[in-house]
C-alpha cells in the first residue's frame, strides 16, 4: 500500500484540528507537516499537543518545505491561501484535496489548470453523507420536475464568511441540472418586501449564520398538499476530515487530473 504522507494547512483552525485528529488516529496515514500562518499563534507547537494527542510534528509556516514532506496536502484555508498552496503542489508534484469554499472563477480556473500536472480532489463538503445526499436529490429532482417548488436553506456557524455555503450551491448546481435549468438564471438568493408571487422554475435559497453550527443543509420540494425534504446535519467536523483523507488515499493511485468525491466514491 502506497505510504499516506499527509500535511495540513490551516492547522491551527477548527477544521485545521479536525484534521490534525483524524490523521492521528489515522493507522495507514502519517502526519508529515501542520501548517499554518506566521500571525496564527501556533508556531513552533506540537500539532499534536493542540488536540491534546502530542506527535512530534512541530506546527511551521514554512510551507514550501512542509509540503515537500508530503505526498497530499490537505487545504480547507480560504482561497487566496489555498491558490498559493496549489501553486506550491504543482512545483514539488505534491496531490491535493481542496476543501475550501468560495473561489471565484479566476480560482477554478486555476485548479483545473494545475490538476493537468497533478491529481487534485476539489469539492465544496467532503462527507459520505452530503455526497450522497447529492445522488438522492437528482434522483428527487428528476421525479418530482412538475409542480413542485425548490427552496434551499443552509446554516453554518458565525464565523463562516461566504454564503450561500458551497454545499448549497452544489445542491442548486445538481436540482437545476436535474431540471434541465441554468442555476445562474434561476436562483433566487434573498427575498425582502413585496416580492409578488414566487416564479415556478426558481430555486431558491435561504442562509442562517449563528452560533456554533457546524453544518446543516436541507432541500424542500414544496408541492400542493405535500412537501418533500431532504438535508444532512452535521454534528462536528469529523465527517469532513474523514472524507478528506479517504480522498487522499484516492489519489494516492493517480499522477493529475481533477476529481471530486463523487468519483471518490463512485457516484458517477
Amino acid at each position: 500500500m502506497t505510504e499516506l504522507r499527509i500535511a495540513v494547512a490551516g492547522a491551527g483552525g477548527r477544521m485545521g484540528r479536525t484534521l490534525l485528529e483524524a490523521t492521528l488516529r489515522d493507522g495507514a496515514a502519517s502526519l508529515v507537516a501542520a501548517l499554518d500562518q506566521p500571525g496564527a499563534g501556533v508556531q513552533g507547537k506540537d500539532a499534536g499537543e493542540l488536540i491534546g494527542m502530542p506527535c512530534g510534528v512541530a506546527v511551521s509556516s514554512d510551507h514550501e518545505a512542509g509540503i515537500a514532506l508530503a505526498s497530499c496536502l490537505i487545504d480547507f484555508t480560504r482561497p487566496e491561501a489555498s491558490l498559493g498552496h496549489l501553486e506550491i503542489c504543482r512545483r514539488q508534484g505534491v496531490a491535493m484535496v481542496i476543501g475550501t469554499t468560495g473561489f471565484d472563477a479566476a480560482g477554478k480556473r486555476a485548479i483545473s489548470a494545475a490538476a493537468e500536472e497533478i491529481p487534485i480532489v476539489f469539492a465544496p463538503n467532503m462527507s459520505v453523507g452530503v455526497n450522497l445526499v447529492f445522488r438522492l436529490l437528482d434522483v428527487a429532482a428528476r421525479i418530482l420536475a412538475d409542480g413542485y417548488d425548490v427552496e434551499i436553506v443552509e446554516a453554518h456557524h458565525r464565523h463562516k464568511v461566504d454564503a450561500p455555503s458551497g454545499t448549497a450551491l452544489r445542491m442548486g448546481e445538481v436540482v437545476a441540472a436535474a431540471l434541465g435549468r441554468d442555476l445562474a438564471a434561476c436562483s433566487v438568493y434573498g427575498r425582502q418586501g413585496v416580492t409578488g408571487e414566487r416564479a415556478p422554475a426558481t430555486i431558491g435559497f435561504a442562509t442562517v449564520r449563528g452560533g456554533d453550527i457546524v453544518g446543516d443543509h436541507q432541500v424542500m420540494f414544496c408541492g400542493l398538499g405535500e412537501r418533500v425534504e431532504i438535508g444532512h446535519k452535521a454534528s462536528s467536523r469529523m465527517p469532513y476530515a474523514l472524507g478528506s483523507l479517504r480522498a487522499a488515499r484516492f489519489l494516492a493511485q493517480r499522477k493529475n487530473g481533477l476529481f471530486d468525491m463523487q468519483d471518490v466514491l463512485g457516484l458517477r
